[in-house]
C-alpha cells in the first residue's frame, strides 16, 4: 500500500515505514503530523485517485528531526564591470517517518 501526498508544494510517494525529508514543518521532534492532502492511494491493485484529493484519506507520520540541507553557492557575475557576489544557502528540512496510511 502506498499513497501520494502533497506537502510544502511538492508531492511524495510514501508507504508505511518510509522516511522522507520534507520542507520544514512547525511540529516539534517526536510529535505526530497528519498529511491530509492525499492525491492517490493504491492498495493491492485498487487505485483511488482524488479530484483533486481523496475523500477521507490521511497519512500519519512522526517527526524524527529537523535540519539543514547541503550548502549551495549562488554566484552572480557581470563581465567587464567588476561585479561579483557570492552567497550561500542551506534549505531547512524535516525528517518524517510514515506510520499509517488511512483511506
Amino acid at each position: 500500500m502506498y499513497a501520494i501526498v502533497k506537502t510544502g508544494g511538492k508531492q511524495y510517494k510514501v508507504a508505511e515505514g518510509d522516511t522522507i525529508f520534507v520542507e520544514k514543518l512547525e511540529a516539534g521532534e517526536g510529535e505526530t503530523v497528519v498529511f491530509d492532502q492525499v492525491l492517490t492511494v493504491v492498495n493491492d491493485g485498487s487505485v483511488k485517485v482524488g479530484r483533486p484529493m481523496v475523500d477521507g484519506a490521511k497519512v500519519t507520520g512522526k517527526v524524527m528531526a529537523h535540519g539543514k540541507g547541503k550548502k549551495i553557492l549562488v554566484f552572480k557575475y557581470k563581465a567587464k564591470s567588476n561585479y561579483r557576489k557570492r552567497q550561500g544557502h542551506r534549505q531547512p528540512f524535516t525528517k518524517v517517518v510514515i506510520e499509517k496510511i488511512e483511506a
